[in-house]
Parts: C-alpha cells; sequence; structure tokens
C-alpha cells in the first residue's frame, strides 16, 4: 500500500464511519479497485488496515463532542447526574455488540465480507431508509425525547439495532440512528447517541483487530498484538499515520454536515444514495469489471 491508497482509504472512512451509507462496504469496494487485499495473508493485513484507520473517525467524535464527553466522565465521578445516565446507556447500548461480535465474529468474516453480501445490504438499506423517512415527514417520530431522557432499556433496543450492521453494507449509523428514534428520541437525539456509542463500539473494534491473534497464515501472528503486528510488517507505519490523519479531518466535515442536513432535509438522501451505489456495483459484479464477478 502506498501513501496515496492510504490516503484515500482514510478519506473514504472518515466521510462514510458516521454516515448511514457503511464505510465497510465503501472500503471493499475501494480496495478491490485498488488491487489491496484480494486474498490470503494481503487480506488479512488490508482488513487490519481498514479497521484500525478507525481511531480517526473515533478522534473526530471525540473533538466534536467533547463536551457531552467530559460530562459522561463527571458522571463516572458522581458529579453529573445526566452524564452517569448517558454512561448507563452508552454500556447498556455496546454490550449486544459486544457479545455477538465475540461469537459470530469468524462467522460473519468468512460469509458476509464480500461484494454481493454489501451490495444486498446497500438495497435493503436504501428502501429501509427512503420507508422511515416519509413516515416522519408524515409526522412519525414528531414527538420524540431528547437524549437526557434515553433511558437503558432503549438504549438495550438500539445496541440489538446495531448487531444487524455486523453484515458490511448495512451502515453502524443507519441502525443505530433508526433504532434511536423508532424507540423514541428525537432524530437530533439519536444522531448524537450513535455517534457517541459509535466511539465506544469503534474503539472496541479497533483494539480487537489490533491485539487479537491472526491464524491460518504465519506462526508469528498467531498470538497477542498478531494484526497489529501483521498490519506493521505489511504497511508500515507512514500508511497508517496517513489514515487516521485523513479519517479525523474527513469524519469532521462529514459529521458537521450531516447534522446541519439531517434538521433541514432528513435522511431520504442516503436511501436514494444507497440504492443507486448498489446497483452500480451490482452492474460491476454481473459484469465482472476487474474482477468484482469473483469478489
Amino acid at each position: 500500500m502506498n501513501p496515496i491508497q492510504a490516503f484515500l482509504l482514510g478519506i473514504i472512512e472518515g466521510l462514510t464511519e458516521y454516515l448511514p451509507v457503511s464505510s465497510t462496504g465503501h472500503l471493499i469496494v475501494a480496495q478491490r479497485f485498488m488491487g489491496i487485499g484480494l486474498d490470503g495473508q494481503e487480506k488479512q493485513a488490508a482488513d487490519c488496515f481498514a479497521i484500525c484507520i478507525q481511531a480517526g473517525a473515533i478522534l473526530a467524535v471525540l473533538g466534536l463532542y467533547w463536551p457531552r464527553v467530559r460530562q459522561m466522565l463527571q458522571g463516572l465521578l458522581g458529579k453529573d447526574r445526566e452524564g452517569l445516565r448517558l454512561v448507563v446507556a452508552m454500556i447498556a447500548g455496546f454490550l449486544p455488540a459486544a457479545v455477538i461480535g465475540i461469537l459470530a465474529n469468524d462467522w460473519i468474516e468468512e460469509r458476509l465480507f464480500g461484494l454481493k453480501p454489501v451490495v444486498g445490504a446497500w438495497l435493503v438499506g436504501g428502501v429501509a431508509i427512503l420507508f422511515v423517512d416519509r413516515w416522519m415527514k408524515r409526522g412519525g417520530g414528531k414527538d420524540g425525547v431528547d437524549l437526557a431522557e434515553i433511558t437503558w432499556k432503549m438504549a438495550l433496543v438500539i445496541g440489538f439495532a446495531q448487531c444487524v450492521a455486523m453484515w458490511p453494507g448495512t451502515s453502524r449509523s443507519l441502525m443505530t440512528i433508526l433504532g434511536g428514534v423508532l424507540v423514541g428520541l428525537r432524530l437530533a437525539a439519536a444522531v448524537e447517541f450513535s455517534f457517541l456509542l459509535g466511539v465506544v463500539t469503534l474503539t472496541a473494534a479497533t483494539a480487537k483487530k489490533a491485539v487479537w491473534p491472526i491464524e491460518g497464515i504465519e506462526a508469528q501472528y498467531d498470538t497477542a498484538f498478531g494484526g497489529a503486528l501483521l498490519m506493521w510488517n505489511s504497511y508500515g507505519f507512514l500508511p497508517l499515520l496517513i489514515g487516521v490523519v485523513a479519517a479525523t479531518v474527513s469524519a469532521a466535515v462529514a459529521v458537521k454536515w450531516m447534522v446541519g442536513y439531517l434538521n433541514r432535509r432528513g435522511l431520504g438522501v442516503f436511501g436514494w444514495y444507497r440504492l443507486a451505489i448498489g446497483i452500480a456495483v451490482g452492474a460491476l459484479i454481473l459484469t465482472d469489471f476487474h474482477g468484482f464477478g469473483t469478489a
């Protein structure tokens, strides 16, 4: 992987991580176009890289939502009741993904990390967004509550919705935003909770990918920090640094744009985008363009 490729992947990760369009799906397609991580050990290294540059998206939200993060830290110290309520909600929202992710990780990576499952998820998710957007424009969800009123039960439901996004192409942001709206949060509150829950979930996923053993290749990687070692030996430090920085800046831009856009227009554009990219990539698969038909 050269620095330009690392930069482009970082931009794609940052722009798509918090938008309801699936960063994983976009990265799989981008890697295929670039000829990165097509099989074997190279694919394992590329997967580790794609997960670890999520650190940039994490940093972006921590910076943009630092007052809310500080409130939760104060809640842990017993100095802010609302902050403690949010901490409890974050734990409840994260637990389903933690448990199901550990139990089903190998099955998911073997069966769902491919272009055809991604296209299917893009299309289904696009239709779902359009239905929910139409429902909201007709008055659905207008009486939702603010984030300060979220309960652990509401957060737990959102957490189970997040698990659906383990299917690449679905989008973690999509499922948590829709889950938040459907359990009674205002759209703005659902978006903020999605961003904050993403910090927890992405941090855990990044750490797991870095420290987890990588089986089935060389023995040196079948040990603690096998993922990090494989990525380091394959690409070195510079591409990772470039990818993280690019993801940080682009994620900050995407988050600020998305918040303003949703307040004015709603979710519809993301539904149409998902349908368009799903059809486009589906056509590439059918015509076997650049080897897409075998992916």
